[in-house]
């Protein structure tokens, strides 16, 4: 059974593909992308003031380096973004050769090794790859992703989580809580079946994965052994990626997209790529910050 909690449109832009949302306590903000768009949101919560940023190169997720400046993740590279002007720096290419492919979902580790995922703008199959940025250096860790997704990590920074949503498939593998880095072979912890399939996730203060189902309409919970423990409905059929926000992280920030829907699709899916906040009543936990050499 999917559940039915109180949920309301946090943003009625219609992001072409909405993804890679995150939330800075401090300021009580949001930022989320549209990817194919190139555009960075920023969100207010407490005042509901909202600024959309076009960043001229499609990107996909940030961490926060400091109170002053953001690491985005780019179609061809990591770049420092300065907030107060949006000014924007190349830190280290990545893929920039390759202008078949962009990033994708990435997430910061508790010791604040970043990993990032890239993957081919027309979904390629096995055309991109998952990378760890650590000590301002980047190394392969998978190459031959699809779709990746779903990167999120235990609180005590010992497990990684990934998965391929062209395979639907979400593993599991130890880390090293010190560097983030992998300890072993990834093993597989779920092979989604039926509806909708595996996308982006982000793990809570009691280790439970919080994934958006995407064409499933909702976001699935699960236990660190795989089960799953309940489904949250999210009112558009192409949710895509979570976050913990508002008082106590207790609110989860949903992501979505009308991507590849046509006109009838859409007629029937009206908050295609809106951006919805949901009751979850979530122990969640904030974003670790991202380390640069």
């Amino acid at each position: 059974m999917i559940e039915q909690v109180p949920t309301s449109v946090l943003c009625d832009e219609h992001c072409h593909l909405g993804e890679g949302p995150t939330y800075d306590p401090a300021t009580d903000t949001a930022w989320w992308f549209d990817i194919r768009e190139a555009k960075l949101f920023e969100a207010h919560l407490g005042s509901g003031a909202l600024r959309i940023h076009n960043l001229g190169r499609m990107a996909s997720a940030l961490g926060r380096i400091d109170a002053e400046r953001q690491l985005i993740v780019a179609e061809d590279g990591l770049y420092i973004r300065r907030i107060a002007d949006g000014a924007m720096t190349l830190y280290r290419p990545l893929e920039a050769d390759n202008p078949r492919t962009r990033s994708n979902d990435s997430r910061v580790h508790p010791s604040g090794t970043f990993w990032i995922g890239t993957m081919g703008k027309k979904a390629e199959p096995l055309s991109g790859a998952i990378y760890a940025l650590h000590r301002g250096e980047i190394s392969t860790l998978y190459p031959g992703v699809t779709i990746p997704n779903s990167i999120c990590f235990s609180p005590d920074g010992a497990t990684g989580y990934f998965a391929d949503t062209g395979r639907n498939e979400l593993f599991s593998v130890a880390l090293d809580p010190a560097t983030g880095l992998p300890r072993g072979e990834p093993k597989l912890l779920v092979r989604h079946r039926g509806i909708g399939g595996i996308d982006g996730s982000v793990v809570d203060a009691d280790g439970l994965i919080w994934n958006a189902r995407w064409g499933g309409g909702c976001v699935d919970v699960y236990s660190p052994q795989g089960e799953l423990l309940r489904s949250l409905r999210v009112p558009a059929l192409q949710s895509s990626c979570p976050a913990f926000v508002g008082p106590g992280l207790s609110h989860l920030l949903v992501t979505s997209a009308w991507q590849d829907m046509d006109e009838a699709a859409r007629a029937a899916d009206p908050q295609a790529g809106c951006t919805f906040l949901l009751e979850a009543s979530a122990h969640g936990r904030a974003e670790p910050d991202v380390k640069l050499a």
